[in-house]
């Protein structure tokens, strides 16, 4: 019986000559073909040579390594939940997800051998191995071969295990399965026009849903393909670009910004792109308009691990009548907005987004209570909180938890940022809420200037005066060098924090 699942397997029987990955480091090239008889190979190795069975686990913990996508798609052929480990996080960090996800098997990297050496969650019945051992069948000659032992698999089964870090700290696994994996690049494709011409580079960190499931799975779905690359270079992507013939791309504002301040920028034809994805923050005019320049569409969208993650977007040709809008829910995604008791907001009030769809996490691996506290009768609660326009488009305001109130107010950061920001001295802004003996919390501005500016206090505070009721007016202004932000570009509130 064939695995509906297996989408490698059915490209390589349509398109068998077609390129679907591309590993800039080592410049090399796989068909579907070819990948789907090496994936194949691997999948055998993993179910004999480890004795791994449907449902467990493997962890996976390397650098983003083109191997990622190896062993994720033959975990895909014999029913294994894949689980990329986060290689920026500490022994004692890391000892904590491997006892949660309790894997079968731990392949790392060789460069992390002494890292794998310090921790406690290392048993024997945790099967341990180099990724090295794995090369012949990723890179060396191999002959053709078939799937040793098929496996059923349904729409619930999960397949991969992501963690985040949640907002109580305690990182959580959330459940990726195949029926999420397949309405997402549905999604995706009816809204992005995803085709099996497409091409894109991937750079984001595997430990994250971005790296997958923005535009990686949903091209392999529809046959089109990818060059995979260790890290985000903004030089190195803007050639890519040009000499790819790239199609769409995914990032974040930062990212966008960096590129455009490249020397590159204005010397590459990048006029094969129809549009840049973008997220995980609201996109300026100034920089929204410079990518028009070049030709390119922005397409400014909102996702979560739990939730698609391709959930809204906004079309191109409102990206600047609307700046700061996620658009529209995605084809089949309901989505609603709530106030106390769950009470449906009116349009332009805030409240949380709550998201019904396939694309919703079964839910935590091994968090049956918090599961239950973020889906209730089949609703997601996002902890986001948004408001919708008359003509039903979406805002996201702030997160629920980076809401303070001052003098019984509610204040969200999110549009004290947005005013800041746009200062033409200002190159980032963060704000967040600290103590005060009379209003209870403030707001604290933290401001990176752009080069060749000065800025002062005084000049932040009288510019939101004439924008901002007062109460969201920040007491407190700090000059900093750079913001901290995560690997998916967010800012880290909490170490601002400690700055105080």
């Amino acid at each position: 019986m064939q695995n509906e699942f297996d989408w490698i397997q059915k490209w390589a029987i349509y398109t068998p000559g077609k390129l679907i990955f591309r590993d800039h480091k080592s410049n090399r090239n796989w068909t579907y073909s070819e990948f789907n008889l090496r994936v194949t190979a691997l999948a055998n190795y993993l179910s004999l040579e480890f004795k791994l069975k449907k449902g467990e686990r493997l962890a996976f913990y390397s650098l983003n390594r083109v191997e990622h996508v190896f062993f994720f798609f033959a975990c895909v052929k014999i029913g294994v939940i894949f689980v990329p480990l986060n290689f920026r996080l500490t022994p004692n960090e890391l000892d904590y997800l491997i006892k949660d996800s309790n894997p079968s098997l731990l392949v790392y990297e060789k460069p992390f051998e002494e890292n794998i050496n310090k921790l406690n969650s290392i048993n024997k019945a945790l099967k341990l191995s180099e990724l090295n051992n794995f090369s012949d069948l990723i890179f060396s000659k191999i002959n053709s071969t078939t799937l040793n032992k098929n496996v059923i698999l349904n729409a619930e089964d999960v397949v991969l295990i992501l963690y985040t870090s949640g907002t109580t700290g305690v990182r959580k696994g959330v459940m990726i399965n195949h029926r999420m994996l397949f309405w997402n690049s549905i999604n995706t494709e009816l809204r992005l026009n995803i085709n099996s011409d497409d091409h894109t580079q991937n750079f984001a960190p595997f430990f994250h849903t971005g790296a997958w499931n923005v535009l990686l799975t949903p091209f392999v779905h529809h046959g089109a393909s990818l060059t995979l690359l260790p890290k985000f270079d903004a030089d190195l992507i803007l050639r890519l670009f040009e000499e790819e013939k790239t199609t769409i791309f995914f990032g974040v504002p930062t990212m966008l910004q960096m590129m455009s301040e490249s020397p590159l920028f204005d010397k590459v034809d990048i006029s094969s792109i129809r549009y840049a994805v973008v997220g995980g923050a609201p996109m300026p005019i100034p920089l929204i308009n410079k990518w028009h320049k070049k030709g390119v569409a922005i397409r400014q969208g909102y996702g979560l691990t739990e939730v698609g993650p391709n959930c809204f977007s906004l079309h191109q040709d409102d990206a600047k009548r609307k700046i700061g809008s996620i658009g529209f829910p995605n084809f089949y995604i309901n989505a609603k907005v709530t106030g106390e008791n769950n009470i449906p907001c009116a349009n332009n009030e805030v409240g949380e987004l709550c998201l019904k769809s396939p694309v919703v996490t079964p839910g935590y691996w091994n968090k049956p209570a918090e599961t239950a506290n973020s889906i209730k009768d089949g609703w997601f609660h996002t902890g986001d909180m948004v408001l919708r326009d008359d003509e039903g488009y979406f805002y996201v305001i702030d997160r629920k938890k980076n809401m303070f109130i001052s003098g019984g107010e509610n204040v969200y950061p999110a549009e004290i940022e947005k005013i800041i920001l746009s200062n033409e001295c200002v190159e980032d802004c963060a704000v967040i809420g600290v103590e005060d003996s009379k209003w209870g919390e403030v707001g604290k501005a933290f401001i990176v200037a752009k080069k060749n500016c000065k800025l002062e206090k005084e000049e932040i505070i009288k510019f939101c005066s004439d924008k901002l009721a007062k109460y969201k007016i920040p007491k407190y202004v700090q000059f900093i060098e750079v913001l901290p932000r995560n690997e998916a570009g967010k800012i880290e509130r909490k170490k601002l924090k400690d700055l105080i």
